[in-house]
C-alpha cells in the first residue's frame, strides 16, 4: 500500500541520466591511445554528475555514458524518465538516444551546452532545462511530478557556486576514464569573438570556495581516485587573486597531506605567463599541465577576432616561460580568419615547432551559436551550416571564409600533415623540446605503477612496428638517457602521439578521397555535356563515348569505393555519404541519356 501511494505521489522515480557518444576521431577523444592504458574515455561526464546531485534520496539514479556503456533497451525500460546532456560535437548520437527514448516513449529531459544553444532546432524533448541549474533543477522537479512543467525552462540569473554540489562520482565506473574531472570557476573576463563561454556563463568569472573543492578532492579519494584530474574551468585564473591566495595553497596542503595522488592539469589564458609567483604556486600543488588558446602567431588575426590579451605578450616567451615553471603547454591554433593567407601554414608550423607544443590543436575557425562572430558572419550572409562542434581534423568550416575553400583546405592539410608528419619526426621533436625545458625545473614526480608499467609493455609490442617506429625507438632511447626523471612522461607523449597520427593519417585520406569524388563528377558532367550535343545528331561516336564513360565511372568509383572501405570505420561515415551522393548525381546524368542510347540497344548497368 505504502509503495503504491509513494509511486502515485511521485510517479517518475526512476531517473536515468544519459551521456551521448563523442566522435572518437576529434583531439580530445584520445580515442587511439586509450587502448594502450586500459582505458574507454578520456574524461567522465561532470556536468552530469554533478546535477545528480541535486536530485533528492527519493529518486533512483542511473547513469549511463554511452562512451564506456551502451544504452540498452533495459535501461529505457527501467526509466520513468531520461536526462540528457551534451555538447555540440556529440549531436548525432543526442539525436539517434532523442530518437530511442522517444519509440520506448520516455519522457527526455534536455540540458547543458548543446540544448541551452541549440534548442530551437532539436526535436524529440519533452522538456529543455537549459543554463546553470543549480536554482531551477529541484523546482523544475516539482513541477515534473505535478505534470505542470513547461517546455523549455529558461536559465536563471548565474548561481552562486558556493551552492554547487560535490559531484556524484560513485556513480561512474572509475577505472573506465584516464582523468576525472572538477570545475572551479565558470566565466571568463575575455571576449573572443568565436567563442561562446564569455556569453553563456558572463564576463566575470564565478568561483566555488577552496573548501568546496577540497571537499571534491575528498570525495575522489574516497571513491578510490589517483591520476589525472582536469580541473575544466575555461580559464583557470580568470581570478588571480582568488586562485593563488585562496585555491593554491589548499591545494598544496591537501597533496602534500595524501602524498599527492593527483596530478592536475587546466586551461588558462596567456598572461598566466606574468606571474611567476603563481606558476610556482601551480606547480607546487600539483600541476603539471595547462591548455592555453594561442589560435594564431597573426597579431592582425587576434586583434580581428578581439583577443588582445595574446597581442600584449611574446607568445614564444610566454609558453617558454610556462615550460621553465616544469607546466607543459597544450595549445589551441586557428586558421580561417579573415586576415589569414596562405602564408599562414608556414607561420603556424613554425610557432609550434619553436615552441616545442607537442599536444597542438589546429582547428579551421567554427562560427558557434551565440558568438558574436555567428552574429556578425549570419549579418554579412556568409553562415553556411550549423556547427557540428568539432573543428579539428576536418577541411572545411561551417562560413564562407575570405580564403577560398580549396586554398584554406590545403593550408590547413599542409599544417596537419607536417605537425603530425607520417612519421612523427615533428611531433617527437616537440617532445624533447618540452621536456627538456622541464628537465631541470622541479618536476612533480609521479610514481610509475603496475598498470603504468603495462602500459609501457603495449606502446613496445606495438609502436616500433609502425609507421613512426624508427622516431619513437629513437625518441624513446634518447630521453632514457637525457631525461630520465620524467621518462614516464616521454612514455605518455609517445602513446599520445598515436593518438594524433591516426586521426590525422586518416583524415587526410578521406580528404583525398573526397576530392577525387568531386574531380571525378564534375570530370564526368563536363564530358557527358560535350556528347549530349552531339547525340542529337545521332552521332554513333558520341553513343560510343557516353559508352566508354560509363566503363571509366565504374572503373573509378570501384576503386574508390575499396579504398572508403579501407579507412578506419570511424572516418568512413561522412565520406560514405558524399561517395552515395555523388554516384548518385552521375547516374542522373547518365540517366538523362539513357532513352537516347537504348534506341542503340545499349543498357548501361
Amino acid at each position: 500500500m505504502l509503495k503504491i501511494l509513494e509511486n502515485i505521489m511521485q510517479p517518475y522515480k526512476n531517473i536515468l541520466l544519459v551521456y551521448p557518444e563523442v566522435p572518437q576521431n576529434t583531439y580530445w577523444s584520445f580515442h587511439y591511445s586509450l587502448k594502450f592504458i586500459n582505458k574507454k574515455s578520456a574524461m567522465p561526464p561532470l556536468g552530469l554528475i554533478t546535477i545528480a546531485s541535486l536530485f533528492t534520496d527519493s529518486y533512483d539514479l542511473k547513469l549511463i555514458d554511452m562512451n564506456i556503456t551502451p544504452l540498452t533497451d533495459d535501461h529505457l525500460e527501467w526509466a520513468d524518465a531520461v536526462f540528457l546532456s551534451a555538447m555540440i560535437v556529440q549531436k548525432q548520437s543526442f539525436a539517434e538516444t532523442v530518437e530511442r527514448c522517444n519509440l520506448f516513449q520516455v519522457p527526455v529531459i534536455a540540458g547543458g551546452p548543446y540544448p541551452t544553444s541549440s534548442y530551437q532546432e532539436i526535436n524529440g524533448i519533452d522538456h529543455f532545462v537549459l543554463g546553470e541549474v543549480e536554482n531551477t533543477l529541484l523546482d523544475f522537479l516539482d513541477r515534473f511530478q505535478k505534470g505542470t512543467a513547461p517546455h523549455i525552462t529558461l536559465p536563471p540569473p548565474f548561481p552562486n557556486l558556493a551552492i554547487t554540489p560535490v559531484p556524484r562520482f560513485d556513480l561512474l565506473d572509475l577505472s573506465a576514464y584516464s582523468s576525472m574531472s572538477i570545475q572551479y570557476s565558470r566565466g571568463c573576463p575575455f571576449k573572443c569573438e568565436f567563442c561562446d563561454i564569455w556569453s553563456v556563463y558572463g564576463n566575470k568569472p564565478r568561483l566555488k570556495p577552496a573548501a568546496s573543492i577540497v571537499n571534491e578532492l575528498d570525495a575522489l579519494f574516497r571513491n578510490g581516485w589517483k591520476g589525472a584530474v582536469f580541473v575544466v574551468d575555461d580559464n583557470f585564473i580568470g581570478n588571480k587573486n582568488r586562485v593563488k591566495k585562496d585555491l593554491l595553497p589548499q591545494l598544496f596542503t591537501w597533496q602534500k597531506k595524501h602524498h599527492y595522488p593527483f596530478r592536475f592539469f587546466t586551461e588558462a589564458s596567456i598572461n598566466l605567463a606574468e606571474d611567476s609567483d603563481l606558476l610556482s604556486a601551480m606547480k607546487l600543488a600539483g600541476f603539471n599541465e595547462v591548455f592555453i588558446g594561442i589560435e594564431t602567431p597573426s597579431e592582425e588575426a587576434l586583434l580581428e577576432t578581439g583577443k588582445t590579451q595574446n597581442t600584449r605578450l611574446n607568445l614564444y616567451q610566454s609558453v617558454s616561460t610556462i615550460q621553465s615553471h616544469g607546466i607543459g603547454v597544450m595549445a589551441g591554433f586557428i586558421i580561417g580568419f579573415d586576415s589569414d593567407s596562405p602564408d599562414i601554414a608556414d607561420r603556424q608550423i613554425e610557432f609550434i615547432q619553436k615552441a616545442g607544443i607537442p599536444q597542438a590543436m589546429i582547428g579551421l575557425l567554427e562560427a558557434l551559436p551565440g558568438t558574436k562572430l555567428f552574429k556578425r558572419l549570419s549579418k554579412e550572409g556568409r553562415l553556411l551550416t550549423a556547427s557540428q562542434g568539432n573543428n579539428t581534423h576536418k577541411m572545411a568550416t561551417n562560413f564562407v571564409t575570405k580564403m577560398g575553400k580549396q586554398t584554406l583546405a590545403n593550408v590547413y592539410e599542409k599544417i596537419l600533415s607536417t605537425i603530425y608528419d607520417v612519421n612523427l619526426k615533428n611531433y617527437f621533436q616537440r617532445c624533447n623540446r618540452l621536456l627538456d625545458a622541464v628537465g631541470n625545473a622541479p618536476f612533480f614526480q609521479r610514481k610509475i605503477t603496475l598498470a603504468d608499467f603495462r602500459s609501457f609493455l603495449k606502446s613496445l609490442f606495438f609502436q616500433p612496428f609502425t609507421s613512426y617506429g624508427f622516431q619513437y625507438l629513437r625518441f624513446l632511447g634518447r630521453n632514457v638517457i637525457k631525461n630520465r626523471q620524467t621518462f614516464g612522461e616521454a612514455v605518455r607523449f609517445a602513446i599520445i602521439g598515436h593518438h594524433f597520427h591516426v586521426i590525422t593519417r586518416e583524415s587526410l585520406k578521406t580528404e583525398k578521397i573526397a576530392l577525387e569524388l568531386e574531380k571525378s563528377y564534375q570530370y564526368l558532367r563536363n564530358q557527358l555535356n560535350k556528347q549530349s550535343t552531339l547525340i542529337m545528331d545521332n552521332s554513333k561516336e558520341a553513343i560510343q563515348n557516353i559508352l566508354d564513360l560509363w566503363n571509366q565511372k565504374k572503373e573509378q568509383f570501384g576503386k574508390i569505393r575499396k579504398r572508403v572501405d579501407r579507412l578506419h570505420v570511424d572516418f568512413r561515415s561522412d565520406i560514405q555519404k558524399q561517395y552515395v551522393e555523388i554516384d548518385q548525381k552521375i547516374r542522373d546524368l547518365f540517366k538523362a541519356l539513357e532513352p537516347v542510347i537504348k534506341r542503340e540497344g545499349i543498357v548501361l548497368n
